[in-house]
């Protein structure tokens, strides 16, 4: 399994939420299976908050230049089946320019009905990407529910200007209970996807 993330702005989150999520969900989902996981792919493409200190972007081309990459030599190694499992949206494109069983872990059927029961209104930056293991210690989010932004401009400053804090809105935590409860979910719907190959 290859896991893919995204180093980028998440509001209160840590700049490596995507990342994170994409490597535990692989992880947890394999282990009992003995399905090998390589280390996250920590960067990805995220030109829109390019304004926000600490989020680097490849342009789609590299991505899917270094993907192929890494897929050919997977395969010469032996490695017959493989999995992406993806935990950043501004990487779901390059699943149709490789030949290679994707999933994009948060939005899988099971998992995404499961975030949408709690609350329709998670997005980026929002509770649906609060885990205990995405916190930064120390960092309080605020309480209040952010009004959910709708389009966003083209222009990475205007992004920013839009956003603020970088939250596409919605509230920025539920409860641990919860969280837990739709991680359960995306592993087990991950590890099926695994069993499918």
């Amino acid at each position: 399994m290859l896991p893919l993330g995204s180093t980028e702005q998440h509001a209160y989150l840590s700049l490596a939420t995507d990342g994170i999520l994409a490597e535990r969900v692989a992880v947890e989902a394999a282990e009992p299976l003995g399905v090998p996981v390589l280390p996250v792919l920590a960067y990805g493409v995220a030109p829109a908050f390019a304004a926000y200190p600490g989020s680097p972007s490849l342009s789609p081309e590299t991505y899917v230049a270094v993907l192929q990459e890494l897929v050919s030599s997977l395969r010469a190694q032996g490695f017959g089946r493989l999995l992406v499992v993806n935990g950043h949206g501004g990487n779901s494109f390059a699943a149709e320019r490789l030949d290679v069983a994707w999933h994009d872990w948060w939005r899988a059927p099971r998992t995404w009905a499961a975030v949408r029961a709690l609350d329709p209104e998670g997005t980026h930056a929002s509770w649906m990407e609060s885990f205990p293991w995405t916190r930064l210690p120390g960092v309080e989010p605020p309480t209040e529910a952010k009004p959910t932004v709708g389009s966003l401009p083209s222009d990475p400053a205007d992004v920013r200007r839009v956003l603020g804090d970088g939250s596409f809105g919605g509230a920025y935590a539920r409860s641990d209970e919860d969280m837990l409860a739709v991680w359960t979910v995306g592993v087990e719907e991950t590890r099926a996807r695994i069993e499918a190959l």
